[in-house]
């Protein structure tokens, strides 16, 4: 059994306190949050603190907290036996190196806390200062998931740059065309079918194979159509940016 404390409760805290408290051989004894309001539901399942100095004694110490946080709660915490492990995807492994057991336990993928999510099919990164630390972590891992990753500091740094380019800026933009939607009185609704089609491309071909549009054909006319539309001088900024990204993929590509 490995028993484990959770530190922080936003999205992926909360998640992961939901998925380790159903896994058969681990056990949360402690859930840390600066705010107990946000976690008081909960205090009939697990033990709860807002007090670092509080902290049970446990295997695995998961530091779920905003980038910034991270360094700043470890050189808060107290000499602990057991791994000391962020959860961050952007934060190398060394801002933990206060502590003589540590690591990274980075799942890959968005969380809301209202959205459910599969741990098994989620890559789970991992990274730990030796190889006890890495063993455990593994085992930690398996307890909830089947796509575990050895990933270092630079490779994740790299990995989670790419995941904010699919991710993050990939729903920006599907905020811009809902707004493009509002504007002109059509549901957006018409275009989640070719938002999933454009995602189930990818499990098949490259996204460089995927990609089309008038960007690729260099169509003129429509590009000037387009940025004729667009009033928002924000938006056709970042219009004639991707556009020029799309037309010079394989130049950049050589950078």
């Amino acid at each position: 059994m490995i028993k484990i404390v959770i530190l922080g409760a936003g999205n992926l805290g909360t998640h992961l306190f939901r998925v380790f408290t159903q896994a058969k051989e681990v056990q949360v004894i402690q859930w840390y949050n600066r705010s107990l309001e946000n976690i008081k539901q909960h205090q009939k399942e697990v033990a709860l603190t807002d007090q670092l100095d509080h902290l049970k004694e446990a295997d695995v110490y998961l530091l779920a907290l905003s980038d910034d946080a991270i360094s700043i709660t470890a050189n808060e915490l107290a000499s602990l036996k057991g791994i000391v492990a962020h959860t961050a995807g952007s934060v190398p492994m060394d801002v933990l190196k206060q502590h003589t057991n540590r690591g990274v336990f980075y799942p890959l993928q968005t969380f809301s806390k209202n959205r459910a999510v599969d741990f098994k099919s989620i890559p789970i990164c991992i990274e730990a200062n030796n190889d006890q630390n890495k063993e455990t972590l593994t085992k930690l891992a398996h307890t909830i998931g089947e796509n575990i990753h050895y990933i270092n500091s630079t490779q994740r740094m790299g990995l989670h740059t790419a995941a904010v380019y699919v991710n993050n800026f990939t729903n920006h933009l599907y905020q811009i065309g809902a707004q493009i939607c509002e504007e002109q009185e059509v549901p957006f609704d018409l275009l989640r079918p070719l938002i999933a089609e454009t995602a189930v491309k990818i499990e098949s071909i490259t996204p460089k194979e995927a990609q089309t549009g008038p960007a690729l054909r260099n169509d003129k006319t429509t590009l000037q159509k387009h940025m004729d539309q667009l009033s928002n001088p924000v938006f056709k900024n970042l219009y004639l940016t991707l556009t020029e990204s799309i037309q010079k993929n394989d130049e950049y590509s050589k950078l």
